[in-house]
């Protein structure tokens, strides 16, 4: 008996095809009786196995009574004979298949049809195409498998995404299975997510399905459909990130779908109604009126392709009453809202009380009821507003995405009662469903925080005891939001979408200190002014403590953190749209790593506050050589409070200040600087002298108060002063009575003959200047200045040269000294004097960018240093900076309270003491204020060594030395952060 080969296999096959179901049997018997003869170790026995098998396969296939199921044993029994490297291997895989192909086609189970994936995926790179076996059918077989997979329900399971992974990697690039393939495996992922809520899930599904869209070019049959999936799953992510330009992608996607599907196209009506959502998705964020009457267009139209009868009337009629109902919160029109309601209505007639979309228009009709009782004040209205919220809510389940909405309607049904009818439990009510819907986990970021804002605006409005928890709500979950982006310009756009809550942490703060919390109001300050910067520096975090009792943890969380930071910085500079989330995909699982590891270090003792926000106990550490003044302006109150260096904090009263009051004293000090800098210098500054009176009288005066009277303050001793808001903009340090004393023996002191006046943008930032001050470098020091800065970036400065040459002369003849300037004062030469000396003076243009303030810049030779290069361009060796530049410690417009500029910048990146500006510096006038600096700064040097702790009392002495040579304007420009 000769053993199977390929050839035997195909001549065997070729005969007994030609045979009737009587010699068939006959070959039964006879292959069994050889098999018979054959024992399990018999060099033929898999042969006899597989002829024997092959023949009973034949027989089913003639629809004889066989038992497919010994068939199917007999080839796992040969398989099991042949393992890999058998010359008969592949044959035995391949027979396998297309037995377990005819089993499952007789009884579609889905284990067969796992099986038979598994297998050909031994098969496939076992027999690549043009090999005999891919001639005699393979191909067939496992496209078969395929269709079968795709057919599969959708498992959002680990087992049922690795089987759509199998399956996809069946179809590589060409084949014809793969956009289904692609498709199948997004769906898997994306209800995974639906589950889950992991971002990675979403972004996996949009990423397959750019793929799949890429492969249905213009003219193929099925792009329309992948259009709409791929902009549904964009949809996904703009409702849990908020990113525009997902949504702007959505709409030009469905515009594109809805072209493919002219007038007469069966499916029209889905692309009408998917371009009408987005549309009003876009509405509701930007409140554009043509987009909501668009959105109306094109649900009207939908309707007409839905008359009465038509199985998705209920969901078109409701997409009509949406569109309606959101016109009418834009334009006032009742009309619009009274047909609202009745299509809400009429939809609920025609949707079945078992249809699982129902709690959608149950709330809906709810809330156009609620929009009218506040209208017309109809009870009828609110209370029927209330019951369907209710039904809504008993419908679901309690992780259901969509509980979110239903607590949203109640919330506002509740708030719409006791506006009109004043019943505290309302109030109550409404709360307990602004705090349930903030808190759903399944809804995204974006919407939370906007409902614990408007929880906050509402605690606040109706006087209710919530307000404090609504804020910090609010922080926590934008903190957990910005978190997910992966570079710090990111970060911001992502809270510039939250424009209209950039005051809330002055007002938390205000909150706090009206319900005389003090310790709580310095905490919410912090937590709220401080994100971008603690976002960025958590990578940063000191780890000495850690590293002498769990040196392995600490090594593990810097290598983490130094890949994150990594990742951050690559996806910064990443333009495509697909790359770039592919970018964010790889950044967020180094994240999770690291907020791993982050978990595992708050476990131990110790360290429960490992890179938490921090408490008041560890913000006092910011008043250890002074106390830390913060100035909160909001419109609710404006107060200062004094963190001392040990006890309690200290309220201070501005009795006569309003916030109107504060902006119009910023806007006042503004134009009489622009004022006084075309005077001539001799010239008294009469406008500026009235401002800094008043400054001094109603802000400055009460806190010295306290200092004095309460805290026992000694004169000359050290201040931080940290102002929000309005405050970054008024000189708080210059604050001066211009008075006489009473008795005419002198002039009345000013701040800065009281105290040594310095700024910090934070408590923490203060903190981390004063632990990283452990650490001391060699000192060097660098002169940077650029006098004729490149193309666009501004005039020439003629003073600058001979003012890097006067450092020069004042720095001490022990200290190594660089001076990079003209043609060497490029971005990369000014970045590596930065990163590689302990002590920098940098002369040249400031340019603040309000808009974008990380674009905020120095000007060099060939292009600008930014403040996300300096950010970006690490140095922990750094010491001191003096900014002889303009503008280059004011804030932007958009987040004033996160003082992102570029003296915030410098102390971020290393620079524990850093001198900056708050408006423009005269080039000529400057060098006076410099070398009175540096004099005092170097003078009774111990030892030679040089100490950055000594800049705030030498700009104190400085600017008090130049007082005949420099205008007022000019002296009171510069200011001092850090330690």
């Amino acid at each position: 008996m000769s053993r199977e080969t390929d050839a035997g296999h195909a001549r065997y096959t070729e005969y007994i095809t030609r045979q009737t179901v009587s010699h068939l049997n006959d070959a039964l018997q006879h292959f069994q009786s050889v098999l018979d003869r054959c024992s399990v170790d018999h060099p033929d026995h898999a042969a006899a196995l597989t002829n024997l098998a092959w023949a009973r396969l034949q027989g089913y296939i003639q629809n004889d009574l066989q038992d497919i199921d010994t068939t199917t044993s007999l080839f796992r029994e040969a398989l099991a004979l042949h393992p890999q490297g058998h010359p008969n291997h592949i044959l035995s895989l391949f027979h396998l298949i297309l037995v377990l192909n005819w089993r499952h086609n007789k009884e579609r189970t889905a284990v067969l049809i796992h099986e038979s994936l598994q297998l050909c995926c031994k098969l496939l790179p076992l027999c690549p195409e043009g090999t005999y076996l891919r001639s005699i059918g393979v191909d067939s077989e496992v496209d078969y498998v395929i269709d079968e997979c795709n057919d599969l329900p959708i498992d959002a399971s680990d087992e049922g995404i690795h089987l759509r992974r199998v399956v996809l990697e069946l179809c590589p690039l060409g084949h014809k299975h793969r956009p289904r393939a692609l498709n199948k495996l997004a769906q898997a992922v994306e209800a995974r997510f639906d589950q889950h809520g992991s971002i990675d899930d979403l972004d996996e599904s949009i990423q397959l399905r750019r793929e799949a869209v890429s492969l249905c070019p213009e003219g193929h049959s099925n792009r329309g459909t992948c259009l709409n999936n791929l902009a549904f799953s964009l949809e996904s992510r703009f409702d849990h990130q908020g990113k525009s330009h997902d949504l702007d992608e959505v709409i030009s996607m469905h515009e594109e779908a809805l072209r493919l599907r002219p007038v007469g196209h069966k499916t029209r009506a889905f692309s009408l109604g998917n371009l009408g959502g987005a549309l009003r998705t876009r509405f509701h964020k930007h409140g554009d009126v043509d987009d909501i009457n668009r959105a109306v267009s094109l649900s009207r139209e939908a309707l007409t392709l839905r008359p009465p009868g038509h199985p998705r009337r209920d969901t078109t009629l409701n997409n009509l009453a949406l569109a309606l109902k959101h016109r009418y919160d834009k334009l006032d029109l009742i009309e619009d809202l009274n047909d609202a309601i009745d299509l809400y209505r009429e939809s609920l007639r025609v949707t079945r009380l078992d249809d699982l979309e129902r709690h959608k228009n149950l709330y809906n009709l709810s809330s156009a009821l609620c929009s009218r009782f506040t209208r017309t004040r109809k009870n009828e209205d609110v209370e029927e507003a209330i019951r369907l919220c209710q039904e809504s809510l008993v419908i679901l389940p309690l992780l259901h995405p969509d509980r979110y909405l239903g607590l949203m309607r109640l919330q506002h049904a509740y708030l719409s009662r006791y506006q009109v009818q004043h019943n505290p439990t309302d109030l109550s009510l409404a709360v307990e469903n602004y705090r349930l819907a903030s808190r759903h986990p399944t809804q995204g970021f974006p919407r939370r925080i906007i409902r614990a804002y408007n929880w906050t605006v509402t605690a606040e409005q109706h006087g209710d005891g919530s307000a404090l928890e609504a804020y910090s709500t609010f922080f926590e979950l934008l903190d957990a939001h910005l978190a997910t982006r992966s570079s710090t310009t990111s970060r911001r756009e992502a809270a510039g979408a939250f424009h209209y809550a950039r005051s809330l942490p002055v007002d938390a703060a205000s909150c706090a200190i009206r319900s005389n919390n003090l310790r709580r109001a310095v905490e919410l300050a912090e937590q709220g002014r401080g994100q971008q910067w603690s976002l960025a520096s958590r990578l940063k975090t000191p780890v000495e403590d850690l590293e002498s009792g769990h040196p392995h943890l600490a090594r593990k969380f810097l290598e983490l953190s130094k890949r994150v930071s990594d990742a951050a910085q690559g996806s910064a500079a990443i333009t495509d749209r697909a790359a770039a989330e592919v970018a964010e995909t790889k950044y967020r699982k180094i994240t999770t790593q690291w907020e791993a590891v982050v978990a595992e270090i708050r476990n131990l003792q110790g360290f429960s506050r490992f890179l938490l926000p921090p408490l008041y106990e560890d913000l006092q550490a910011a008043a250890r050589h002074g106390p830390v003044i913060i100035l909160v302006a909001s419109k609710y109150s404006c107060n200062a409070v004094v963190v001392p260096t040990s006890g309690q904090p200290h309220h201070v009263r501005f009795p006569r200040i309003t916030f109107a009051d504060l902006e119009k004293l910023k806007d006042d000090f503004a134009t009489a600087i622009r004022h006084a800098a075309r005077m001539h210098p001799a010239e008294p500054r009469k406008k500026l002298r009235v401002r800094l009176r008043i400054l001094w009288d109603e802000i400055m005066l009460p806190i010295v108060n306290v200092l004095q009277h309460d805290l026992k303050l000694q004169h000359r001793s050290r201040i931080w002063l940290c102002p929000t808001a309005a405050f970054t903009s008024i000189p708080l340090h210059a604050a001066n009575p211009f008075r006489t004393n009473a008795d005419r023996s002198g002039s009345e002191p000013c701040l800065e003959d009281l105290y040594i006046c310095s700024y910090t943008p934070t408590l923490s930032a203060l903190i981390r200047a004063r632990q990283a001050m452990k650490t001391r470098a060699t000192p060097s020091f660098a002169a940077i200045g650029q006098s004729q800065p490149g193309a666009g970036q501004g005039d020439v400065l003629p003073a600058v040269d001979s003012e890097l040459e006067l450092v020069h002369t004042l720095v001490p003849p022990n200290i190594q000294f660089t001076n990079i300037s003209k043609d060497e004062a490029t971005q990369a030469g000014a970045l590596n004097a930065l990163q590689c000396n302990t002590w920098v003076h940098l002369a040249c243009h400031g340019m603040q960018d309000l808009e974008q303030p990380y674009n905020s810049c120095f000007s060099m030779r060939d292009k600008p240093v930014t403040l996300l290069d300096i950010m970006e361009n690490n140095s922990p060796q750094a010491e001191f900076a003096f900014l002889s530049a303009c503008h280059t410690a004011v804030g932007d417009e958009e987040t004033p309270d996160e003082a992102i500029h570029l003296a915030a910048g410098l102390q971020f990146s290393g620079f524990k003491s850093v001198v900056g500006t708050l408006w423009g510096v005269n080039d000529a006038l400057v060098k006076h204020v410099v070398e009175a600096f540096y004099e005092k700064m170097f003078e009774d040097l111990e030892d030679g060594v040089i100490d950055c702790t000594k800049a705030a009392w030498a700009l104190n002495r400085a600017t008090h030395t130049v007082m005949t040579k420099v205008p007022l304007e000019q002296r009171m420009v510069f200011i001092h952060i850090g330690v």
